[in-house]
């Protein structure tokens, strides 16, 4: 009986053959571009239209990379820098105070004159960039004319006339059509000759020390003392008498107040 009933289960487990399904026509491939294609996306600007956390470290790291150049390039900190360099050479003090210390002052003294143009940078460029309502090619423009109008109040025609017939351009018509790449180096060729007049009325009162006091050693006779060890205290006696530092300071925030 458990041997028959055992038998007729195997046979019923066995279904009957069925014939087998034709195979399905290719479909045409998904065009990556359409929606629901899996294309990749990337999202810059967050859900209110500000752009997103990660595009303003990019830019913000970007920035921080090319600052030296344009410190250097589009800020008074050449100018400073030179006339400070300067002065420490005409007290004949070639290394006090010591490079480090020279950067620190003219870059803080730079921040002080550029002051207003970061602030209108901030307020005409980066505050609506991050707020979402303009772009960062419209921000960009914006930045840049802050920029462009200090740099064309001191700099000087004949520089940019120089630089717009090296390029083989037309004088502009107006300040405005004036190109930053014929701008900037302009700029700097005046940052360089203000700071050279500047060091030159510098250097006269100390030349002067060192002439007195080399014809008062030849008239007594040491012509083998250096006349550097007997003018180098009198030249920072008179420094420290007229506020030398305080001096130079006030003409350099002052060439700038002028533009």
């Amino acid at each position: 009986m458990v041997a028959a009933l055992v038998m007729l289960s195997a046979q019923a487990g066995y279904a009957a053959p069925e014939d087998p399904i034709g195979p399905t026509d290719p479909q045409p491939p998904t065009d990556p571009n359409a929606p629901g294609g899996g294309g990749l996306t990337v999202e810059i600007n967050g859900p209110n239209g500000s752009p997103s956390s990660a595009i303003v470290t990019l830019i913000g790291i970007t920035l921080l990379s090319v600052a030296p150049a344009l410190l250097l390039m589009m800020t008074s900190f050449t100018k400073i820098f030179v006339v400070l360099a300067m002065t420490r050479n005409a007290l004949a003090l070639p290394s006090i105070p010591p490079n480090q210390v020279l950067a620190g002052l003219a870059l803080f003294l730079s921040l002080f004159i550029m002051a207003p143009v970061l602030t209108d940078i901030n307020l005409l460029a980066v505050t609506p960039y991050l707020d979402g309502q303009i772009d960062f090619t419209a921000a960009l423009e914006a930045a840049s004319d802050p920029l462009r109008t200090f740099m064309l109040a001191h700099t000087r025609e004949e520089d940019i006339a120089l630089m717009t017939r090296a390029g083989g351009g037309e004088n502009p018509a107006t300040p405005a059509d004036v190109e930053l790449t014929t701008l900037i180096p302009a700029f700097m060729i005046s940052e360089l000759r203000a700071a050279f007049i500047i060091g030159f009325v510098i250097f006269i009162p100390f030349l002067v020390i060192d002439i007195v006091v080399s014809a008062a050693l030849m008239s007594m006779g040491m012509m083998m003392l250096p006349p550097v060890m007997i003018s180098l205290p009198f030249k920072i006696l008179l420094f420290v008498l007229v506020d030398g530092w305080g001096l130079i300071i006030t003409s350099l925030i002052t060439s700038y107040r002028g533009g």
